[in-house]
Protein backbone atom coordinates (compact mmCIF):
# COMPACT_ATOMS: atom_id res chain seq x y z
CA UNK A 1 0.00 0.00 0.00
CA UNK A 2 2.35 2.52 0.77
CA UNK A 3 4.75 1.62 -2.21
CA UNK A 4 1.88 2.48 -3.96
CA UNK A 5 1.20 5.43 -2.65
CA UNK A 6 5.21 6.70 -3.13
CA UNK A 7 4.93 5.36 -6.75
CA UNK A 8 1.23 8.03 -6.88
CA UNK A 9 3.36 10.86 -5.82
CA UNK A 10 6.45 10.38 -7.72
CA UNK A 11 3.88 10.10 -11.03
CA UNK A 12 2.21 12.69 -9.79
CA UNK A 13 5.21 15.16 -9.92
CA UNK A 14 6.48 13.89 -13.17
CA UNK A 15 3.12 14.81 -14.42
CA UNK A 16 4.02 18.13 -13.23
CA UNK A 17 7.53 18.51 -14.65
CA UNK A 18 6.70 17.05 -17.75
CA UNK A 19 3.96 19.95 -18.34
CA UNK A 20 6.46 22.36 -16.88
CA UNK A 21 9.13 21.18 -19.28
CA UNK A 22 6.65 21.10 -22.02
CA UNK A 23 5.68 24.62 -21.88
CA UNK A 24 9.01 26.06 -21.01
CA UNK A 25 10.47 24.49 -24.75
CA UNK A 26 7.64 24.57 -27.19
CA UNK A 27 8.56 28.53 -27.80
CA UNK A 28 12.30 27.25 -28.55
CA UNK A 29 11.53 23.88 -30.58
CA UNK A 30 8.79 25.62 -32.58
CA UNK A 31 11.24 28.68 -33.44
CA UNK A 32 14.38 26.09 -34.16
CA UNK A 33 12.15 23.65 -36.47
CA UNK A 34 10.09 25.82 -38.34
CA UNK A 35 12.57 25.56 -41.62
CA UNK A 36 13.21 21.88 -40.71
CA UNK A 37 13.10 21.15 -45.02
CA UNK A 38 16.87 22.72 -44.97
CA UNK A 39 17.69 21.12 -41.59
CA UNK A 40 20.39 18.55 -40.96
CA UNK A 41 19.48 14.97 -42.73
CA UNK A 42 23.28 13.23 -43.28
CA UNK A 43 24.45 10.42 -40.92
CA UNK A 44 24.67 10.88 -37.67
CA UNK A 45 27.81 8.38 -38.06
CA UNK A 46 26.62 5.21 -35.56
CA UNK A 47 26.19 2.49 -38.21
CA UNK A 48 29.31 0.90 -38.71
CA UNK A 49 30.35 1.16 -42.33
CA UNK A 50 29.33 -2.13 -44.36
CA UNK A 51 32.61 -1.63 -46.30
CA UNK A 52 34.32 -2.15 -42.54
CA UNK A 53 32.13 -4.05 -40.86
CA UNK A 54 30.92 -7.36 -42.30
CA UNK A 55 29.01 -9.18 -39.40
CA UNK A 56 25.04 -9.15 -39.22
CA UNK A 57 23.86 -5.45 -37.28
CA UNK A 58 20.99 -4.09 -36.11
CA UNK A 59 19.67 -0.86 -35.02
CA UNK A 60 17.03 0.80 -33.96
CA UNK A 61 17.12 4.33 -33.25
CA UNK A 62 14.43 7.16 -32.07
CA UNK A 63 14.62 10.85 -32.93
CA UNK A 64 12.52 13.71 -31.87
CA UNK A 65 9.87 14.81 -34.50
CA UNK A 66 8.98 17.94 -36.66
CA UNK A 67 7.71 21.03 -35.60
CA UNK A 68 5.57 20.98 -32.15
CA UNK A 69 4.92 17.45 -32.53
CA UNK A 70 8.95 17.31 -31.18
CA UNK A 71 7.81 18.86 -28.26
CA UNK A 72 6.22 15.63 -26.45
CA UNK A 73 7.38 12.85 -29.19
CA UNK A 74 9.92 10.62 -31.16
CA UNK A 75 9.91 9.15 -34.64
CA UNK A 76 11.18 5.73 -34.70
CA UNK A 77 12.56 3.58 -36.78
CA UNK A 78 14.95 -0.20 -37.82
CA UNK A 79 17.73 -0.46 -39.71
CA UNK A 80 19.40 -4.34 -40.56
CA UNK A 81 22.10 -5.46 -42.40
CA UNK A 82 22.85 -8.95 -43.08
CA UNK A 83 26.43 -10.82 -43.01
CA UNK A 84 28.81 -9.57 -46.02
CA UNK A 85 25.81 -7.40 -47.40
CA UNK A 86 27.30 -4.22 -49.33
CA UNK A 87 24.68 -1.95 -47.15
CA UNK A 88 21.92 -1.13 -44.61
CA UNK A 89 17.75 -1.51 -45.16
CA UNK A 90 15.92 0.84 -43.26
CA UNK A 91 12.36 0.44 -42.35
CA UNK A 92 9.55 3.14 -40.98
CA UNK A 93 6.24 4.07 -40.90
CA UNK A 94 5.61 7.97 -42.23
CA UNK A 95 2.23 9.59 -42.47
CA UNK A 96 3.62 12.04 -45.52
CA UNK A 97 1.62 11.42 -48.69
CA UNK A 98 -0.27 8.07 -47.31
CA UNK A 99 -4.08 10.35 -47.92
CA UNK A 100 -2.45 10.51 -51.46
CA UNK A 101 -1.97 6.92 -51.63
CA UNK A 102 1.28 6.34 -51.17
CA UNK A 103 2.16 3.44 -48.80
CA UNK A 104 2.62 4.41 -45.41
CA UNK A 105 5.65 1.91 -44.67
CA UNK A 106 8.44 3.40 -46.27
CA UNK A 107 11.68 0.94 -47.31
CA UNK A 108 15.55 2.99 -48.05
CA UNK A 109 14.07 6.28 -47.73
CA UNK A 110 17.34 7.73 -46.37
CA UNK A 111 20.19 5.75 -44.48
CA UNK A 112 20.14 3.96 -41.21
CA UNK A 113 21.28 6.50 -39.12
CA UNK A 114 20.60 9.84 -40.26
CA UNK A 115 19.79 12.72 -38.59
CA UNK A 116 15.94 13.39 -38.84
CA UNK A 117 15.07 17.34 -39.68
CA UNK A 118 18.05 18.16 -37.82
CA UNK A 119 17.64 16.05 -34.49
CA UNK A 120 20.69 13.90 -34.14
CA UNK A 121 19.10 10.07 -33.56
CA UNK A 122 19.26 8.11 -29.97
CA UNK A 123 20.07 4.62 -30.82
CA UNK A 124 17.81 2.09 -28.83
CA UNK A 125 19.23 -1.35 -30.20
CA UNK A 126 22.38 -2.72 -31.37
CA UNK A 127 22.73 -6.53 -31.74
CA UNK A 128 25.88 -7.55 -33.90
CA UNK A 129 27.34 -10.68 -35.49
CA UNK A 130 26.31 -14.59 -34.71
CA UNK A 131 22.33 -15.08 -34.58
CA UNK A 132 21.70 -11.98 -35.85
CA UNK A 133 20.69 -12.83 -39.46
CA UNK A 134 18.09 -15.25 -38.23
CA UNK A 135 16.72 -12.51 -36.19
CA UNK A 136 16.49 -9.91 -39.50
CA UNK A 137 14.69 -12.30 -41.10
CA UNK A 138 12.30 -12.68 -38.82
CA UNK A 139 12.25 -8.65 -38.85
CA UNK A 140 11.65 -8.83 -42.47
CA UNK A 141 8.49 -11.04 -42.13
CA UNK A 142 7.56 -8.64 -39.38
CA UNK A 143 7.47 -5.66 -41.50
CA UNK A 144 5.57 -7.34 -44.51
CA UNK A 145 2.61 -8.85 -42.12
CA UNK A 146 2.53 -5.08 -40.28
CA UNK A 147 -1.88 -4.47 -40.38
CA UNK A 148 -1.69 -0.99 -40.90
CA UNK A 149 0.60 -0.54 -44.71
CA UNK A 150 -1.22 1.95 -46.17
CA UNK A 151 -2.38 3.96 -43.14
CA UNK A 152 -1.13 6.31 -40.53
CA UNK A 153 -2.53 8.36 -37.78
CA UNK A 154 -0.67 10.42 -35.85
CA UNK A 155 -2.89 10.00 -32.38
CA UNK A 156 -3.09 7.64 -31.00
CA UNK A 157 -2.11 5.46 -33.85
CA UNK A 158 -1.24 3.65 -36.00
CA UNK A 159 1.84 5.28 -36.43
CA UNK A 160 5.90 5.11 -36.69
CA UNK A 161 5.78 4.21 -33.46
CA UNK A 162 3.43 1.74 -33.34
CA UNK A 163 5.16 -0.25 -36.19
CA UNK A 164 8.23 -0.56 -34.56
CA UNK A 165 6.05 -1.71 -31.90
CA UNK A 166 4.77 -4.47 -33.84
CA UNK A 167 8.30 -5.60 -34.71
CA UNK A 168 9.67 -5.40 -31.34
CA UNK A 169 6.89 -7.78 -30.32
CA UNK A 170 7.31 -9.98 -32.97
CA UNK A 171 11.12 -10.38 -32.48
CA UNK A 172 11.07 -10.15 -28.63
CA UNK A 173 14.60 -10.87 -29.13
CA UNK A 174 15.32 -7.17 -29.51
CA UNK A 175 14.71 -6.35 -26.25
CA UNK A 176 13.07 -2.90 -27.18
CA UNK A 177 12.32 -0.61 -24.60
CA UNK A 178 11.04 2.16 -26.10
CA UNK A 179 10.72 5.55 -25.13
CA UNK A 180 7.99 6.94 -23.20
CA UNK A 181 7.98 9.94 -25.90
CA UNK A 182 6.82 7.44 -28.59
CA UNK A 183 3.77 8.19 -28.67
CA UNK A 184 1.84 5.44 -30.42
CA UNK A 185 3.63 2.55 -29.37
CA UNK A 186 0.47 1.47 -26.84
CA UNK A 187 -1.76 1.01 -29.81
CA UNK A 188 -2.72 -2.75 -30.18
CA UNK A 189 -3.19 -3.67 -33.68
CA UNK A 190 -6.75 -4.75 -34.53
CA UNK A 191 -8.16 -3.12 -31.62
CA UNK A 192 -7.14 -5.34 -29.17
CA UNK A 193 -7.32 -4.68 -25.34
CA UNK A 194 -4.53 -6.75 -23.93
CA UNK A 195 -1.33 -8.80 -25.38
CA UNK A 196 0.55 -11.15 -24.26
CA UNK A 197 3.91 -9.29 -24.87
CA UNK A 198 5.22 -6.29 -24.85
CA UNK A 199 7.87 -4.38 -27.30
CA UNK A 200 10.61 -5.19 -24.85
CA UNK A 201 9.33 -9.18 -25.20
CA UNK A 202 8.39 -10.43 -21.72
CA UNK A 203 5.68 -8.52 -19.99
CA UNK A 204 1.86 -7.84 -21.07
CA UNK A 205 -0.30 -5.05 -21.60
CA UNK A 206 -3.39 -3.75 -21.22
CA UNK A 207 -4.78 -0.87 -23.91
CA UNK A 208 -7.90 1.25 -25.19
CA UNK A 209 -6.94 2.12 -28.55
CA UNK A 210 -3.41 3.37 -27.39
CA UNK A 211 -5.73 6.19 -25.31
CA UNK A 212 -5.42 4.50 -21.68
CA UNK A 213 -3.63 1.38 -20.52
CA UNK A 214 -0.95 -0.37 -18.29
CA UNK A 215 1.49 -2.38 -19.07
CA UNK A 216 4.08 -4.04 -17.36
CA UNK A 217 7.73 -5.61 -18.47
CA UNK A 218 11.13 -6.46 -17.59
CA UNK A 219 12.46 -3.81 -20.41
CA UNK A 220 10.06 -1.43 -19.58
CA UNK A 221 8.98 -1.70 -16.02
CA UNK A 222 5.69 -0.44 -15.32
CA UNK A 223 4.14 2.29 -17.51
CA UNK A 224 0.88 3.69 -17.19
CA UNK A 225 -0.91 5.00 -20.53
CA UNK A 226 -3.07 8.67 -20.33
CA UNK A 227 -4.46 9.89 -23.32
CA UNK A 228 -1.04 8.47 -25.33
CA UNK A 229 1.44 9.76 -22.79
CA UNK A 230 3.40 7.67 -20.55
CA UNK A 231 3.97 7.39 -16.95
CA UNK A 232 6.16 5.02 -15.51
CA UNK A 233 9.31 3.31 -13.31
CA UNK A 234 11.78 1.21 -14.45
CA UNK A 235 13.44 -1.03 -12.11
CA UNK A 236 15.55 -2.57 -14.65
CA UNK A 237 17.89 0.57 -14.84
CA UNK A 238 16.26 2.72 -12.57
CA UNK A 239 14.20 5.84 -14.19
CA UNK A 240 11.37 7.67 -14.11
CA UNK A 241 9.47 7.67 -17.16
CA UNK A 242 7.88 11.52 -17.94
CA UNK A 243 6.23 12.78 -21.34
CA UNK A 244 8.09 14.72 -23.14
CA UNK A 245 11.03 14.60 -21.27
CA UNK A 246 11.42 10.80 -21.91
CA UNK A 247 13.73 9.06 -19.28
CA UNK A 248 15.45 10.27 -15.93
CA UNK A 249 17.76 8.28 -14.38
CA UNK A 250 20.28 5.93 -15.59
CA UNK A 251 20.36 4.90 -19.56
Amino acid sequence: MYGGLVTLRILGRGTLLAVLVAVLTSCTALRDRADFWNARRDSSHQAPDPAEVSEAVIQVYAARTIGWRGVLGVHTWIATKGTDAPSYTRYEVMGWGVDRGIAAVRINRTGPDNYWFGQRPDKLVDLRGQGVDALITRIEAAVHSYPYPASYRLWPGPNSNTFTAYVGRAVPELRLDLPPTAIGKDYLPGGAVASLSTPGGAGVQLSLLGIGGVLVGFEEGLEVNLLGLTFGIDLNRPALKLPGVGRVGSR
